[in-house]
């Protein structure tokens, strides 16, 4: 916040909603907040690589954030669709994004902002969900959030009631302990007839064509 007010603005965009919490995919640099009226300060570095954003807005305060639909907003226009989907999601899943936000966002978005915001789900639990939710959603098969399996638990994401795909992230499933969590909740969902898919974060994020190709093929082999 220091580095984005030497530069003449406050953060923003992926800035902003990683100072709030939210899951936002990896961006280097960042993200000022301009308004429409402020002066970039470039004598804060002579390499200055921040991404400026001019967008009118209210900001009586000088150094406030952005409201979090604007946030999103800056985001969508600024990174694109999955960046704004993966983030929108995380806003909707902790309560940050109230009805009428939600339709601010959606009078001020085109026709591909709205139908995201119109798939978008309050019960996704990462960033990663969404990720892969909103990738396969072409395929039209039933993916459901957060599904309870007997005997299993609590699963990422299960697709056409049969294929289980879970997401770890980052800082999860490390370790022997966690390793045999893992294999035992698989074991257990093979029991009762479901196939297990597993991807971390480096596999979603940089590795997505082989992540395709083994959900394909394995809906493929569905009864």
């Amino acid at each position: 916040m220091v580095e984005a007010a030497e530069h003449g603005g406050s953060i923003g965009c992926e800035t902003a909603a990683r100072h709030l919490g939210l899951w936002v995919l990896d961006e280097p640099g960042i993200h000022v907040w301009m308004r429409s009226d402020r002066h970039h300060h470039g004598s804060a570095s002579r390499t200055c690589e921040c991404t400026r954003h001019w967008d009118a807005g209210p900001g009586e305060e000088t150094f406030g954030l952005p409201s979090l639909p604007r946030v999103l907003l800056q985001i969508y226009r600024c990174r694109g669709a999955e960046a704004f989907f993966v983030a929108l999601e995380s806003a909707r899943r902790v309560g940050l994004l109230p009805r009428a936000a939600l339709r601010w966002l959606r009078s001020v978005v085109d026709r591909t902002g709205r139908d995201l915001i119109d798939f978008s789900r309050d019960d996704s639990d990462s960033g990663l969900e969404s990720l892969v939710r909103l990738r396969i959603r072409k395929y039209r098969w039933s993916v459901r959030t957060q599904a309870e399996i007997i005997g299993t638990g609590r699963v990422d994401l299960l697709v056409d009631d049969w294929l289980i795909i879970e997401t770890d992230g980052k800082d999860n499933h490390d370790g022997a302990s966690h390793r045999h969590r893992d294999l035992v909740r698989d074991a257990t969902a093979a029991s009762w007839g479901h196939v297990s898919l597993r991807f971390d974060y480096a596999m979603v994020l940089h590795d997505w064509d082989l992540v395709e190709r083994a959900i394909v093929a394995m809906m493929a082999l569905r009864p």
